[in-house]
């Protein structure tokens, strides 16, 4: 133990883990030679730990996924410049006009992630009885979006010879995803009455936008089976997106029904 001064009164050490945070103890060295530990008045609170990101989607270029991914984080600017005259770059490896048929259909997919993401919002206020309506709705629209950016990774890795193996698998889309639709569709479907008359885009604010992502979602459809067709895109990928629109329209109908919202049916004009 080092020996206290030999001068009169006492004197006082702050010790600490950080130089930044305050003293767990204080230390008092009195003249009498006796050690006396006394708690510090106002302990500075732990610091909380940031979580870790999410893994990024493969096709974020690499000089963005660097710089979100190491350390210390160096700002990057969003704009590049490199798409100035038109063309941007593929998963792949490729760089083709910003009006090819396969940016065309990552434009619809990419839209059809930001309608549902309005959707979700919207479900995330509905209530009834005080409680949330849709909570499990909003929970598994989330999953649909991560998927979507899935499709877009897969959409934007069009096979060609000698493309790297890991990229392809990355890219790969699993026909279980579709299943998996099919499964929530059977369980939201179940809580609904028959379906007797054709119904117009109605039913809250939730459900409302809901159709609007089903309408978006048939748009995405369509400019991905010419890819497929073509064999640029596993045909697992417009199997999603036709199960996804059907799996849509009916958490649209779901939304109606537990937020109290009655549904517009179709009236023919009369003669």
């Amino acid at each position: 133990m080092r020996k206290p001064p030999q001068s009169g009164g006492h004197c006082a050490k702050e010790r600490s883990d950080d130089a930044r945070s305050w003293a767990a103890e204080r230390v008092t060295w009195h003249a009498q030679g006796a050690l006396t530990t006394v708690p510090a008045p106002h302990p500075r609170p732990a610091r909380a730990t940031a979580a870790l990101p999410p893994p990024l989607p493969p096709w974020i270029p690499a000089r963005l996924r660097s710089a979100t991914t190491s350390a210390p984080v160096r700002k990057i600017k969003v704009y590049t410049r490199t798409g100035d005259k038109g063309k941007s770059s593929l998963y792949n490896g490729d760089r083709a006009a910003k009006d090819d048929e396969v940016f065309n259909a990552l434009g619809d997919v990419d839209e059809l992630n930001a309608a549902i993401g309005l959707a979700r919002e919207f479900g995330a206020v509905t209530e009834a009885g005080g409680e949330l309506a849709l909570a499990d709705v909003v929970l598994r629209l989330a999953d649909v979006q991560s998927r979507l950016m899935d499709v877009g990774t897969a959409i934007a890795t069009p096979p060609k010879e000698g493309m790297d193996a890991a990229k392809a698998a990355i890219a790969a889309f699993g026909s279980d995803h579709a299943a998996g639709l099919e499964t929530w569709i059977d369980a939201m479907d179940g809580e609904l009455p028959p379906l007797k008359n054709f119904i117009l885009p109605s039913g809250g604010l939730a459900a409302s936008q809901l159709h609007v992502a089903r309408c978006v979602c048939r748009r995405a459809e369509r400019r991905v089976v010419p890819l497929v067709r073509a064999g640029g895109v596993e045909a697992a990928v417009g199997i999603y997106l036709n199960r996804l629109s059907d799996a849509l329209f009916v958490a649209a109908r779901l939304a109606a029904k537990r937020s109290g919202h009655d549904e517009v049916t179709y009236k023919k004009a009369r003669a």
